[in-house]
């Protein structure tokens, strides 16, 4: 057996000198590897899940990739691409891409006998994919979208349903400003609420086929097309890619077509939530900093109360390294309580968080209604590790005190 962890176990587990190798100052140590272990443990969950809650938002929205037509136009006002079988293939087959549709949006006026608001009607098709709106479905079904008849059934937000007083089975008036003012009448049959207010209070989704006519659009001309990939991580690099794929990047009718990814078309969002990195890794450092310095202290206790046997070692041949490492020890049993203590603390707080939602938010301010919490087996543990190595290696400085200790004098020290 290693001759200094053995005699680290002796030491730190000896019960008869228990006391005396937990004075105050060791359990303050304790306290604050143990709190500096459960904050990061928070901090760490709650700006994974924030991030993670707010990109699904924005990407429920408008997909990972969107294909439209090349022009310095942001309005949804959109110019038409058409679609061809030779352009659907090339991105249907391109590596990455999970699912791909198409849609169109339009700007109008929502009416009711009392009041009005602007909106923007999004149409989509039989092809839509309804996994974001289903989760965040409050009230109703979804609209039914068929290939050979032409719908009137919408879905609106709750912000919207709230501020207009409507509900599932009423229909209103949307109003479209264009040559001609048109009317159409629209039947809302579900109502949804992400949280997400600056996309809530606009958006109201139907069938395709009416933005169509109100255009004079062919039935292979849309606004753009969304396309979702497999893995996020390489979504840049997956639109990139599929900008060149694209047969002389153009449309059935030779217009240029404009490929962008979700982060793209929103940057202020993206870079926001880059920003909270930054927030993540200031925490990290101060809890490391404070969990360190309160082991520091505690380690240099230890050893002042055994400079006696220090210098024993020595005495009998013990080398300065080797009684180094037997601290060096001991401070790991000591790191490795505070931060199991850490632990515990940190994933009974995630997860009351995530079962019972009990810490609440601004949803127009932060998006969400309520603190996200998102902890995974791997972040937890390269968390530990990493505070571990972190506090371990801070222990080397206090340890060469050691090396100042003379057996002559020391053995004589009360």
């Amino acid at each position: 057996m290693n001759p200094e962890f053995f005699l680290a176990k002796k030491i730190y587990f000896n019960k008869e000198e228990g006391r005396r190798l937990m004075p105050p100052a060791i359990r303050i140590a304790l306290t604050g590897i143990a709190l500096g272990m459960a904050v990061m443990i928070l901090s760490v969950a709650i700006i994974i899940g924030f991030k993670k809650e707010v990109r699904n938002k924005v990407i429920g929205f408008g997909s990972h990739i969107r294909i439209t037509y090349f022009d310095s136009n942001t309005s949804y006002e959109t110019q038409p691409i058409a679609l061809s079988d030779s352009l659907l293939r090339t991105i249907v087959s391109h590596p990455g891409i999970r699912h791909v549709e198409a849609f169109a949006t339009k700007p109008g006026i929502l009416k009711t006998d009392r009041d009005f608001q602007g909106i923007i009607l999004k149409g989509v098709d039989e092809n839509y994919d309804w996994t974001f709106f289903r989760n965040n479905l409050k009230e109703g079904n979804i609209p039914a979208i068929h290939p050979e008849q032409t719908s009137t059934e919408v879905i609106i937000s709750q912000y919207l349903a709230n501020l207009l007083r409507l509900k599932p089975g009423d229909t209103f008036l949307t109003y479209f400003v264009q040559e001609d003012v048109r009317a159409r009448r629209f039947a809302i049959v579900g109502i949804y609420e992400t949280g997400f207010a600056d996309y809530d209070k606009l958006f109201v989704l139907t069938d395709i086929k009416q933005i169509r006519r109100l255009n004079g659009w062919d039935e292979n001309e849309v606004s753009g097309l969304e396309l979702l990939v497999d893995n996020y991580n390489r979504v840049e690099q997956t639109a990139e890619d599929l900008f060149f794929a694209l047969p002389e990047n153009a449309d059935a009718k030779g217009n240029s077509l404009y490929v962008r990814s979700i982060k793209d078309l929103n940057p202020m969002i993206f870079g926001w939530l880059d920003v909270l990195d930054t927030n993540v890794v200031v925490i990290l450092v101060l809890m490391l900093a404070v969990a360190g310095f309160t082991m520091i202290s505690g380690l240099l206790i230890i050893i002042l109360e055994r400079i006696r046997m220090i210098g024993i070692l020595k005495a009998l041949g013990q080398s300065n390294r080797s009684i180094r490492k037997v601290f060096l020890y001991i401070s790991f049993f000591l790191i490795s309580k505070g931060m199991l203590w850490g632990n515990l603390i940190g994933i009974t707080v995630c997860f009351v968080q995530q079962t019972f939602r009990i810490f609440k938010l601004n949803p127009s301010t932060y998006y969400l209604d309520a603190v996200p919490i998102d902890l995974n087996l791997s972040s937890l543990l390269l968390l530990n590790l990493g505070a571990l190595l972190a506090i371990l290696l801070m222990m080397l400085g206090p340890t060469r005190l050691i090396t100042h200790i003379e057996p002559a004098q020391s053995i004589r020290f009360e």
